[in-house]
């Protein structure tokens, strides 16, 4: 069977099934976000993770819809998720070598020398806000950049020297996430 095959066999299921689909919207967030806490907390004693289950549940409850907005499941959409699921990994590594900069910058002996603060501006060419919002989070999670403001198709973004702002203009970022939403 071809992926093909599968995903609209997939869609064609859960069309039908519109609680069924804001369920699984709301578990699938619960998993998302209950999977990254244990992850950041660490901590597996029943008390800190009943607390982190009922945290969980509240914010799936409330903002699960926010996640998976598209009531109705298509291919597209379902191709999306993969996408990012496969965006990831890259921004992970992109965070580490930025964490391995940073700390060289701060243990530096000259660290004031080489410490230059620009707030750098530049147009992007896509108008989502779920791309907007994806790519600003994906700068902010960088260490040495921190989205300010995106104003009118502008992004306002600090970074810590001009290395980190040179990397950012590149566009390599933009254009990762503009193939999540295959957006050009």
């Amino acid at each position: 069977m071809t992926n093909e095959l599968f995903l609209d066999k997939i869609c064609a299921i859960l069309r039908q099934h519109t609680r069924f689909l804001t369920f699984m919207a709301f578990l699938s967030t619960f998993i998302i976000l209950f999977g990254f806490w244990i992850f950041l907390s660490g901590l597996l004693d029943p008390f800190h993770l009943s607390l982190g289950a009922i945290s969980c549940a509240l914010v799936s409850r409330i903002s699960g819809d926010l996640i998976f907005s598209q009531k109705k499941a298509d291919r597209n959409h379902l191709s999306q998720i993969f996408r990012f699921i496969r965006f990831l990994p890259w921004l992970l590594y992109q965070i580490f070598i930025a964490n391995l900069y940073i700390a060289f910058l701060v243990l530096h002996p000259n660290m004031i020398s080489l410490i230059d603060p620009h707030i750098i501006r530049f147009k992007v060419r896509l108008k989502s806000d779920l791309f907007l919002t994806t790519f600003a989070n994906s700068i902010t999670l960088t260490p040495g950049t921190i989205t300010i403001l995106i104003q009118e198709g502008h992004f306002y973004v600090h970074a810590v020297d001009r290395k980190v702002a040179d990397d950012l203009m590149t566009g390599e970022m933009e254009d990762r996430v503009a193939r999540i939403y295959q957006e050009d």
